[in-house]
C-alpha cells in the first residue's frame, strides 16, 4: 500500500524514467550482455595469475578491467533508476544491495590502492552470476537456510572428534605418538579418517597395538563417516526444497511485489472500453434518430412500462 502511495505521488519525470529503465533491465539482452560480462570479469581475474600474460598484456589487462567496471557501474545505476518511482523496492532486494557494495567498493581509495583486496572484489562478481541462474539461486538460498542446522552438526562433530581423540590418544599415544601423540594431532588423524582416508593402514597399524582397536575404528567410522555426513546431507537437502518452494512461490506471484507496475495498464483499458461502449451507444442513437426509430433508452423505457402494466 505505501509502494502504491509513493507510486501515485511521485513526480511524472520519475515515473516515465522508471518504466524506460525497467524496460532495459527486464529485456533478455540486457541479462545476456551483464552475464557476458561477469564471464569476461572472471577470465581476465584468471589470465592474470599468469607472470607471462600479465607482463605482456599488462595495459590492455587494466583496460579491459576499467571498461568492465564502467560497464558494472552504468548496470547498477539504470538498476536504481528502474525503481525510481519506488526507491524502497531497490534496497529490499538483497542481490540489488550485494552489487552496489561490489561496485561501490572499487571505488574507494583505500580498496584501490590495495591489490589483494581489488582482486578479491573483482572475484566477488563472479557471484553475480547467480542473479541470472535461478537454480544457482536456490542452491545459495538452500546453503544459507542450512547453516543452523549445519552449525548444529559442526558443534556433535566437535564433540564427537574430541572424544574420540581422547580415547585414542589413551590408547594409541604411546605406541603411536606421531598420529596420537597430543589432543591436536589425534583430531587431525580423526578428521582425515572422517573421509576415510587411511582407514586401512589406520586399522592394521591399531591391531598390532590391541584387537579393541578394530571396534575403536569402526564405531567411529560409523557414526562419522555414515551418520552425521547422512544427517547434514538430509539437513541440506531439507533447506534446498524449502529454497525451492519459496522461489516457486516468487514466481507465481510476481505481480504481489510490483502491484503497481501492471495499475495503469488496467485503468487505461477500463477507459478505453468505456470509450467504446459510449462511442456505440452514441451510433445506436444516430441512426435510430435517422431511421424514425425508437432509440435505445425510449425502447428499454417501453420494455419496462409494459412490464409494469397490471395484467387482466
Amino acid at each position: 500500500m505505501q509502494d502504491d502511495i509513493a507510486e501515485s505521488t511521485a513526480p511524472s519525470g520519475r515515473r516515465r524514467l522508471a518504466r524506460r529503465c525497467r524496460d532495459i533491465t527486464e529485456a533478455r539482452w540486457f541479462a545476456l550482455t551483464v552475464f557476458t560480462l561477469i564471464l569476461t570479469n572472471a577470465a581476465l581475474l584468471g589470465l592474470e595469475t599468469y607472470s607471462g600474460v600479465l607482463e605482456q598484456w599488462h595495459r590492455w589487462l587494466r583496460l579491459a578491467e576499467h571498461t568492465c567496471l564502467a560497464a558494472f557501474t552504468v548496470e547498477i545505476l539504470l538498476r536504481m533508476a528502474a525503481h525510481a518511482d519506488r526507491p524502497r523496492d531497490f534496497a529490499k532486494d538483497p542481490w540489488n544491495l550485494f552489487d552496489l557494495a561490489v561496485v561501490l567498493c572499487a571505488f574507494l581509495p583505500v580498496v584501490r590502492e590495495n591489490t589483494t583486496v581489488l582482486r578479491l572484489l573483482r572475484l566477488a562478481r563472479v557471484l553475480r552470476t547467480a542473479r541470472f541462474l535461478p537454480q544457482l539461486r536456490v542452491v545459495l538460498v538452500a546453503v544459507a537456510r542450512s547453516l543452523p542446522g549445519t552449525l548444529s552438526f559442526l558443534l556433535v562433530g566437535a564433540l564427537l572428534l574430541y572424544v574420540y581423540a581422547m580415547v585414542g590418544w589413551v590408547f594409541f599415544g604411546h605406541h603411536d605418538p606421531e598420529h596420537y601423540g597430543s589432543i591436536g594431532r589425534a583430531v587431525l588423524t580423526l578428521f582425515l579418517l572422517m573421509m576415510l582416508d587411511g582407514i586401512g593402514d589406520a586399522i592394521h597399524a591399531g591391531l598390532e597395538i590391541s584387537r579393541w582397536s578394530l571396534l575403536y575404528y569402526a564405531s567411529y567410522v560409523l557414526l562419522a563417516s555414515f551418520v552425521l555426513v547422512n544427517v547434514l546431507i538430509g539437513v541440506v537437502l531439507t533447506s534446498l526444497e524449502e529454497a525451492r518452494d519459496l522461489g516457486e512461490e516468487a514466481e507465481e506471484t510476481p505481480t504481489a511485489r510490483h502491484p503497481a507496475v501492471h495499475r495503469p495498464d488496467q485503468q487505461d483499458l477500463r477507459r478505453r472500453i468505456d470509450a467504446a461502449r459510449k462511442a456505440l451507444d452514441d451510433l445506436e442513437r444516430d441512426l435510430a434518430a435517422r431511421a424514425g426509430l425508437p432509440g435505445r433508452d425510449e425502447t428499454e423505457r417501453g420494455r419496462a412500462a409494459q412490464n409494469t402494466e397490471p395484467h387482466n
